[in-house]
């Protein structure tokens, strides 16, 4: 088998009811577009048939390849491993749960063939419940935000990459990241395409209300220090605000008399407990950042490979 000009990376976890449709519409998709291609599909620890279904499935096809993990370790950590075992010059990504057609790529594919490092995409007509709609609106705001990069949709999985933005991604050791916004640091060239979407056929989302919360805080604190700015500046509200109210209440039992302190202690009380609670949320919001550090400097690898089928390259070294 030669050199693939196209390499497609899929994630996968616990998807056995999404993999066979997936895997016949993905490969009548590829071959549509005329180009020798790759896919590789990545088994982040699922507990189901995921990975005896992809067996069979590189078994029967050489382009296949599959790699193995030795437990689950995230949608992220998944991507990498594909990154580093793509042969190609342009490297998709795409989710196993064909929310994301696989017949939209060709659109990511024309766009790089005119000249740009990424192309994200822009789901239209989502068919997501309202809850995951207005999360992802969130994220959004709040990823535009801290990031300073102005995407419309960050959470799409379905992207297009040149190998050099690629082969930058790999060389970047940070354990815990966000791939599209990294990899639109690294980019000469950025533009998005409208993608179709659908509902989920089968299986449940991944992506609970807890784990979008976590992904946003690290999509803050992996991109920028505003938040620990934001908490500075807050705290010197705060003092502010508390010398004023202390000068307020002094002045009041100097004016009114004692009877006219001891009225407002409940009122003091309610103001230190929210200092309290904001202190609090400062001590946490920094635990965050040296809490990164932490994971950073142990230098552990992003994940662990128990198997690679269907290829003779070396292993992805994580």
């Amino acid at each position: 088998m030669g050199e693939p000009a196209l390499s497609v990376v899929v994630p996968v976890f616990n998807e056995e009811q999404n993999l066979p449709e997936l895997l016949r519409r993905l490969m009548a998709a590829l071959e549509a577009l005329h180009r020798p291609f790759e896919v590789i599909f990545v088994n982040d620890g699922s507990s189901d048939r995921s990975l005896a279904i992809l067996r069979t499935a590189a078994t029967a096809d050489l382009r296949i390849t599959v790699i193995d993990f030795n437990r689950n370790y995230g949608q992220h950590a998944a991507v990498f491993a594909g990154f580093e075992a793509a042969r190609a010059p342009v490297i998709v990504t795409l989710d196993a749960d064909l929310q994301n057609p696989p017949e939209e790529i060709g659109k990511l594919v024309a766009k790089t063939d005119e000249g740009y490092d990424v192309v994200g995409s822009v789901r239209v007509q989502r068919h997501d419940s309202l809850f995951r709609k207005l999360a992802s609106r969130l994220v959004n705001k709040v990823t535009a935000l801290a990031t300073g990069v102005q995407l419309s949709d960050y959470g799409c999985m379905l992207r297009a990459y040149r190998r050099e933005v690629v082969e930058a991604l790999c060389r970047s050791q940070e354990v815990r990241t966000f791939i599209p916004v990294l990899a639109d640091m690294f980019a000469g060239k950025v533009t998005e395409v409208p993608v179709a979407h659908a509902e989920r056929a089968a299986g449940e989302s991944k992506y609970s209300f807890w784990k979008l919360v976590k992904l946003q805080f690290d999509l803050m604190t992996s991109f920028s220090t505003w938040p620990l700015k934001l908490a500075m500046g807050l705290g010197l509200v705060m003092a502010a605000a508390s010398m004023a109210a202390a000068v307020v209440l002094i002045a009041g039992r100097l004016i009114y008399g004692h009877h006219w302190a001891v009225s407002g202690v409940f009122t003091l009380f309610a103001v230190q407990f929210f200092f309290i609670g904001v202190l609090l949320f400062a001590l946490g919001l920094q635990g965050e950042y040296i809490g990164r550090i932490y994971m950073q400097v142990r230098h552990r690898p992003r994940y662990v490979v128990r198997e690679v089928i269907g290829s003779e390259e070396p292993s992805p070294r994580g």
